[in-house]
């Protein structure tokens, strides 16, 4: 004989209630430790990629209070914050639990040297920010020949070219530039999209190398390595195929 199906259990009242009451305190119990925990803030702050501007002066601009809960703290924010000091490109912040905040920070890398009526260089980034004035020309910057002040250089195409070509010139041609200048592209000339400027390298030499814009830089490169060895003084290399020198 088989034996009679038993009944199915049923959940009680009480039973449901408990597991719901016992969600809540657990969901109560993480806001607690979140926001109001005194164990899970902010107790220290680190600051790292530093080396133009001081760690405390990139803690004075971040601004946040030690005590603050760790969750609370709009990252966003902070970097705005921080990058608002000149030498600043970038900022990244992020949570290190359970009490830490890290800041990384990107610093603008000068590209060219801009000199003052008044005396000394202007030492500016690709987007033509200022990152720091400085008395001699430092080594390895090329002077950035312009009727701009350094201050009147903030998003100048002119300059933005001159930064991505000095980016993609080979390493023997580039240790041998001393100056550099950019030219607006004539009205209706052909030039590859985000050419803004033609450019030219003078270089230790006394030789003088009319580069164009950033397209075709290998090609421009082998053309210019066999005629830079000539005794010409002029290289036109802005069209590869049609190189001119004298």
């Amino acid at each position: 004989m088989t034996e009679p199906a038993s009944e199915p259990r049923t959940r009680t009242p009480w039973r449901a209630a408990f597991f719901v009451l016992a969600g809540l305190g657990v969901l109560a119990g993480v806001a607690w430790a979140l926001f109001g925990s005194r164990l899970i803030v902010v107790r220290s702050v680190t600051v790292s990629g530093t080396r133009l501007v001081t760690p405390a002066q990139v803690l004075a601009a971040a601004d946040i209070p030690v005590g603050t809960p760790l969750i609370s703290v709009n990252t966003a924010q902070v970097a705005q914050r921080v990058e608002s000091i000149r030498q600043v490109a970038s900022v990244s912040v992020a949570r290190d639990w359970p009490d830490r905040l890290a800041i990384t920070v990107t610093e603008r890398v000068p590209v060219v040297a801009v000199r003052m009526t008044s005396g000394g260089y202007d030492l500016v980034d690709p987007a033509g920010v200022i990152v720091r004035w400085s008395g001699p020309r430092p080594a390895g910057l090329p002077l950035y020949l312009t009727s701009l002040t350094g201050g009147g250089l903030r998003g100048d195409p002119g300059l933005a070219t001159t930064a991505a070509v000095l980016a993609e010139l080979p390493s023997w041609l580039s240790r041998d530039v001393t100056q550099v200048s950019a030219a607006a592209t004539a009205a209706g000339a052909a030039a590859s999209p985000g050419d803004a400027a033609q450019v030219t390298l003078y270089l230790s030499d006394h030789k003088t190398v009319l580069w164009g814009g950033t397209d075709r830089a290998s090609e421009k490169d082998r053309e210019l390595a066999i005629l830079i060895r000539d005794s010409a003084r002029y290289f036109d290399v802005s069209a590869p195929g049609t190189v001119v020198a004298r």
